[in-house]
């Protein structure tokens, strides 16, 4: 599968705003054939990044709305509004069946599973809190639309909540970890809006992208 590269959904002197396809990293893995990501993108066209831009990170099979810093300061202000939980986001799925209810919310604690990496499992004793609201857009032909409002940012804290019989039961579709994904598919999970303060302003931002899939709408 070809990954089409990185757009700019906002730039200014304090952050970039980038909108990340599926199937690109969002930061460098391990490894020299896993440098190319969308920081290393970013870097391209803007060389003043400082080392770690990276204030949050997307799964690799998720597209959409990413941030970096481009000053320290600005870094370490975004860094605290996502761990005090300021950032608002929405997210667009589609999963593979049908679900009851119209909206509601999920919460899971999650932690990962040491002898499958990077698979996150379920674990009301040792798990850390994660609670994702959801709300219902459509279902059709056996799939449903729905939109997520993490108010936690765990580790695949979409895809588990999606999965597992505690939560809505149905995998989202193309999860190759949490459900099933067919030849050239991609995962339908993808980060459509963010709202967050700017880091000199302290104006609310929101940015939005277009989900770049259709299906049970």
């Amino acid at each position: 599968m070809t990954i089409p590269r990185i757009s700019i959904v906002y730039a200014d002197s304090q952050i970039l705003v980038l909108d990340k396809p599926a199937g690109l990293l969002s930061v460098p893995g391990r490894g020299p054939d896993r440098q190319e990501c969308a920081v290393s993108l970013a870097r391209e066209m803007f060389a003043d990044l400082p080392e770690q831009p990276a204030v949050h990170r997307l799964d690799m099979d998720t597209s959409g709305l990413l941030i970096l810093a481009r000053t320290r300061e600005a870094h370490r202000f975004l860094s605290r509004e996502f761990a005090a939980r300021r950032v608002g986001k929405r997210y667009e799925a589609i999963l593979d069946g049908c679900i009851a209810g119209r909206e509601g919310m999920i919460e899971l604690p999650l932690r990962l599973d040491i002898y499958d990496r990077p698979r996150q499992v379920y674990d009301p004793v040792h798990g850390k809190p994660a609670c994702t609201r959801w709300r219902k857009l459509a279902e059709r032909e056996g799939r449903t639309r729905v939109e997520f409002f993490p108010l936690t940012g765990r580790t695949h804290q979409l895809r588990v909540h999606a999965a597992h019989p505690l939560g809505l039961g149905c995998p989202i579709v193309g999860d190759r970890l949490y459900g099933t994904r067919a030849p050239g598919e991609r995962m339908l999970l993808h980060a459509a809006e963010l709202r967050f303060s700017h880091p000199t302003t302290t104006t609310l931002f929101t940015v939005c992208s277009p989900v770049p899939f259709t299906g049970a709408g």
